[in-house]
């Protein structure tokens, strides 16, 4: 069991994804919601960054928190896993620890 990473800040407005990212271990899970699904918007500045984390975690996006915001689980980055709420219960219970990034 590795560690589920939770990010909750736009990647704009605070360096927590990016914190994440760089100091998560490799098979770390890394779960978007509230304002951090920003950061799992295709074609953003950050989208770099997340498409070469993916060879290192995996990445989730909470979908409600997505039409919460006015976007479109089409736009999100090809290989991150839309979920919803019991989704993101499964995510915390399937990992040993669990890390909030503020």
């Amino acid at each position: 069991m590795s560690t589920l990473h939770l990010v909750n800040k736009s990647p704009f407005e605070r360096n927590s994804l990016d914190a994440c990212l760089r100091l998560a271990a490799k098979g770390s899970a890394v779960l978007l919601f509230e304002d951090g699904v920003i950061g799992a918007m295709q074609n953003t500045k950050h989208s770099d960054a997340i498409n070469t984390a993916m060879s290192d975690h995996k990445f989730y996006v909470l979908g409600p928190d997505i039409k919460a915001r006015g976007l479109n689980d089409d736009n999100v980055i090809d290989g991150i896993n839309v979920i919803d709420y019991d989704g993101f219960v499964d995510l915390t219970t399937e990992h040993k620890t669990v890390q909030s990034w503020l």
